[in-house]
Formats: C-alpha cells, structure tokens, sequence
C-alpha cells in the first residue's frame, strides 16, 4: 500500500523523462530509508553523456548505482539505476546521461542545489548535520554552484564599482575585493589574493575592457596602490570612501589623547581625559549625559584632544555642501587650520586629504550618488561569511564562500528536481 502510494506521487509531481519508477519501498536493510528503483520506458533510446544525442544501447553496467535524494518526511530516500553505456558516432562508447544528475557524485542536481540554497542561510556544519550528509558533500554542492555561476554571469550595465581589501586571516594577509554597487544591483565581481597595484590591475583585466570603459563611478579607499591602478587604468570619476576618511581622522584624535594622556601622567598631573576615549570618537549628538558634562567642563581647558576632536567635528561641515568649489574652499580653509594647531596626527591626515584633493572632490561631482557606505555593508557580510564556512580553511573554499554568498550568481536550471 505504502509503495503504490509513494510511487504514485512520484509519478504524478516529479517525472523523468524517459525513466520510469520501477518500484518504490522500505529498505529492508536500511531503517527509515525509502528505496526507488527507476527503469528506462519502453523505446527510450539513452543519450550520450558528451553531447547529448541520442544513441543505441551498447551495453549495462555490471551494478546498479544508488544516488541520495532530499528527504522525505523522516525517511531518506535513494534512487537506484543501472547505467547504459551509448554508442555515440561523435563520441564513441559513453555512459548515457540521466536527467537528475551529473558526473559521479552520489547527490542528486535537485538535492545538491537544495543544500546549495541553505548553506546561504546556515553554516556549511549545520547544513550537513540537517540533511545528514557529510561536510563534503556541501562544500561539493556550493562549488558546483558557484562554478556554473561564473561562468553564465552576465557583466553588463555595470556603471560603479567599488574597491576595497579585506583581512582574510592573522598575520595581516589581505585580499582585494571588487563590488559591483549600481543602485539596482550590489554584488561581489572579483576577488584578488594580495592588495597590490599588479592585483587590482589583473582584476581589472578579469572584468574585461568593455566592462572598464562602460565604468562612470569608482569608490575606494586612499590606498596609494589602489590610487595608482584606477588612474590608470581607469578613465571613470574616482571617489574616496568617506568611511576611510572618517576612520583616519578618528585615528588621529585617538593618537593625541594617548601622547597626551601619557604626558599628564608623566608629568603627575590629574588624568582629566581618563575615560574619555570614547566621548572623543563619538558624534556628540551620541554622548550620554555625564560625557556630555565632561566635555563642556574641558571645553575651555586647551587640552590638544579637545581642540583635535572640535577640528573633526568641524570637517563634517565639508560633506553637507553641494558645489564642488565651496567644498574645494572648505577642504582648504580647514587644512590651513590644522597646520597652525601644532596637532601632528591631524597635520599628516590634513596633508593627506591635501594630496588628495581632487579625489575628494569627485563625491561632489558625482552630485553625492556614490558612497562607500555600501562596500562596509558588503564587506561586514564577507566577515559574517568567513564564521559561517568555518571547518575548511583554504583560500579555495574563502573564495568559493564568498561568491556563493555575495556574487547573486544564476543557479543550474535543472530538468529534474525533487523539492
């Protein structure tokens, strides 16, 4: 009763082609194991695995092979068939092709893709241990994916990217990622195992030249490498992530109230900025009640923190304009200001963002419509990916992981599937 049931429903929501389900039942060997063999139809010709044609018989092979399909309910379930082997003109004598899977493997396309599609969602470990197969088996699944992604990706319309490295493990060993980030579309293009110049350039190479030149907008960071390949090879407006440059100027403060805090303690005087690290990073629209006291206490004081962190504060002024020319002017009138301060972190950052200049300048000429916070976003997803795809550390399986997660690849369009 069982198997007629279960044979039915096969029949009825997933059938192949050409094949037929023979028969449907409980192992007898296997506890909660269901059993399907399959059988060619009657007048079915096999087709050859190299290139698809239709062919006669030339022979069987000696045993049947077991293929592991999604479960059902609690209960595995196996297909079972024996293999024939084509004699093709073209290609000789192959083992025909059978419709729900490829190669050797042991897993289904339908099942393979399955576990593709939750190793976005979990960890590679908990797939394996909800679907009871091994580590392998998913690590196989994502790569195979991942494999038949890159190479039916579409590269077009593709009008910014965005440049950035990543720390991939200790020993401060970087990887350079470049991020598609059109408004439509944000997605991982390529990954380069250095931070060099010859790297991005080879990643360039890799998108191709007519991808390059249909580029309008490039977002990076001040990384003199970076710098150097999108000049030149590059002819799109280069922007400066603001990230970055947020980041080195909290950099600098921090880097005056250690001297400072130091030289306090030197010189055996009252710490008046213990516990103010934070207060001093913050924007002040974020401070709790008693840094906000504490700092308009020291508001007056001229400690060299106060005064460097009033000089930050003041450089966000810069990205509220418009017109390129004002902030060129504001850019300039600030620089003059932190040279007089005798603020050495600030001084080397303001002669940074002097150096760079028309870079800089480019956010506005861009009317504000690229930004680099969506390459901390992507990169915040990288970070998440590397915990998730724990267990196999080559930079193989980083890779692999990460396009899985961020490339938004198309998926094998299967013929046969079982979910």
């Amino acid at each position: 009763m069982y198997s007629i049931t279960l044979k039915s429903i096969l029949n009825k929501v997933q059938p192949i082609k050409g094949f037929v389900y023979e028969s449907v039942r409980f192992s007898p060997a296997l506890p909660e194991t269901i059993v399907a063999t399959v059988v060619p139809r009657a007048g079915s010709s096999a087709r050859c695995s190299g290139c698809g044609r239709a062919g006669p018989t030339y022979d069987h092979a000696e045993r049947p092979r077991v293929w592991i399909l999604p479960p059902l309910f609690k209960f595995a379930l196996t297909l079972i068939y024996t293999m024939r082997r084509v004699k093709c003109p073209d290609c000789g004598v192959r083992v025909e092709q059978v419709p729900w899977a490829t190669g050797k493997h042991s897993l289904c396309d339908g099942f393979r893709l399955l576990l593709a599609r939750w190793a976005r969602k979990l960890s590679w470990d908990e797939t394996a241990d909800s679907f009871h197969v091994s580590w392998a088996d998913v690590y196989g699944s994502v790569q195979w994916v991942v494999e038949y992604g890159l190479q039916h990706r579409v590269l077009e319309n593709i009008r910014a990217i965005g440049i950035d490295e990543i720390c991939v493990r200790v020993g401060r060993v970087f990887w350079t990622l470049i991020y598609q980030i059109d408004e439509g579309l944000t997605r991982l293009l390529w990954v380069g195992h250095d931070r060099s110049e010859a790297t991005l350039r080879r990643g360039l190479d890799c998108l191709g030249a007519e991808v390059c030149a249909g580029l309008r907008y490039v977002c990076s960071d001040m990384w003199a490498p970076y710098l150097a390949a999108v000049k030149a090879r590059l002819e799109a407006l280069h922007i400066l992530d603001r990230f970055h440059i947020r980041r080195q100027l909290n950099q600098a403060v921090d880097e005056v109230r250690r001297q400072e805090a130091r030289a306090l303690a030197q010189a055996g005087l009252v710490p008046r900025l213990k516990k103010l690290r934070w207060a001093l990073l913050k924007n002040r629209k974020n401070w709790t009640q008693s840094e906000h006291r504490r700092m308009i206490e020291l508001e007056h004081s001229g400690l060299a923190s106060i005064r460097a962190f009033w000089l930050v504060a003041a450089f966000e002024h810069f990205w509220g304009y418009v017109s390129p020319t004002w902030a060129g002017k504001f850019l300039d009138g600030w620089c003059r200001r932190v040279r007089r301060s005798r603020l050495q972190p600030l001084k080397t950052v303001a002669a940074s963002l002097r150096a760079h200049r028309n870079i800089l300048l480019n956010y506005f000429r861009a009317r504000k419509a690229i930004s680099g916070g969506v390459i901390e976003g992507l990169n915040n997803k990288v970070k998440v990916t590397f915990r998730k795809s724990y267990g196999f550390r080559t930079d193989k399986a980083r890779e692999i992981a990460l396009f899985h997660v961020l490339g938004k690849l198309p998926e094998p369009e299967l013929i046969h599937g079982f979910f």
